[in-house]
């Protein structure tokens, strides 16, 4: 028996002109498919973290140590000002607040237009802050960068949750430098101090039990989309469904979804057949990124497959973001493979 997902979910950016945009489109197409919606992360978010690197830089407890030397710098390795205390440093509004502010309004005027299902959560993606800070820093520098910005992220978490009504809204943390590492390819390495896969449970953990019971919480599992590719792709599903077993195991509150990607060329069992040792809550959907513009509804169709030979039950997605390096007439032929690979719910 062919299996056929009813759920789709958006990763997160979309790459459409705007807010507003993303909210009609997605809800014209996609329907009761949708249980939340991102903003799309329009503007300077459409590169994901890349906007947060001018904050940085102007954060006046740091200096500029050096010129950039390795991917991912922008504007050069950052080292605390002469004089600063390690106690003093602290970051300040980091905008993701206010750009979930701006765009709830507008999800709030779609919904009232008919244009999203009235069940459906207005979706936050967050980076975690290794994410943010990785790379921007010198070695010295760097842990301490690390537990400014995750106070001034988990602050950020707490003026979304005061100004969105929970019942209305979802979160989710994008997990990709530590899905790399986690993998332990050494594409990336842990530069912070302690064992890399206790550190990243651990700091997962903190995030993620900071966010109220009562908002949905996801994850978004990810090998990166530089230039619209991943940074390698993984041999199988082994490390994905590890992680994903950790966060089960150790986050002590409600996860609504776990989203993990699958590279385009495989529909082979070998790539799949660790789902079999998946282990979630019973409340926690799976999301695979079984949806990609270049091969179309058959392409489509035989990664479902050869993911429902070892997954009950799962919803589908994009392997990550719909916005870099896709054009509007991209994003919206893979919104129709997302409809065309899914049926709705009944209401």
């Amino acid at each position: 028996m062919t299996y056929t997902p009813e759920h789709v979910h958006l990763v997160g950016s979309i790459g459409l002109p705007s807010g507003a945009d993303v909210f009609h489109t997605c809800g014209r197409m996609l329907g009761r498919r949708l249980q939340r919606v991102p903003d799309g992360e329009p503007g300077g978010r459409r590169l994901w973290i890349s906007w947060q690197i001018p904050l940085l830089r102007a954060c006046p407890f740091f200096q500029l140590a050096a010129t950039p030397q390795q991917p991912g710098q922008i504007f050069g390795v950052l080292k605390l000002a002469d004089g600063v205390h390690p106690n003093e440093v602290r970051f300040d509004e980091l905008g993701y607040a206010l750009e979930a502010r701006a765009s709830y309004q507008d999800f709030l005027e779609a919904k009232a237009r008919g244009d999203l299902p009235q069940q459906v959560r207005f979706q936050v993606s967050l980076p975690t802050p290794h994410a943010v800070v990785w790379g921007q820093f010198t070695p010295e520098a760097l842990p301490i960068a690390f537990e400014a910005y995750t106070q001034a992220m988990l602050r950020e978490v707490e003026r979304i949750c005061e100004r969105i009504p929970h019942r209305e809204l979802a979160i989710q943390w994008d997990v990709c430098f530590e899905m790399v590492i986690w993998d332990g390819s050494g594409f990336f390495r842990w530069n912070l101090p302690g064992d890399p896969r206790t550190e990243i449970i651990t700091h997962l953990k903190r995030i993620s039990e900071a966010v109220p019971t009562d908002v949905e919480l996801g994850y978004h599992l990810c090998y990166g989309d530089l230039d619209a590719k991943h940074f390698f792709n993984p041999k199988d599903a082994s490390a994905i469904v590890e992680l994903a077993n950790a966060i089960a195991a150790n986050i002590k509150r409600p996860i609504a979804y776990i989203h993990a990607p699958v590279p385009i060329e495989r529909t082979d069992d070998a790539f799949f057949r660790p789902f079999d040792r998946l282990r979630l809550h019973s409340g926690t959907e799976l999301f695979l990124g079984v949806v990609h513009a270049r091969d179309g509804i058959e392409g489509l169709n035989a990664r479902i497959a050869a993911a429902a030979r070892h997954v009950p039950s799962f919803g589908i997605a994009t392997e990550c973001g719909m916005a870099r390096a896709r054009t509007p007439s991209v994003v919206e032929h893979l919104l129709e493979l997302h409809a065309a690979g899914s049926r709705e719910p009944v209401a």
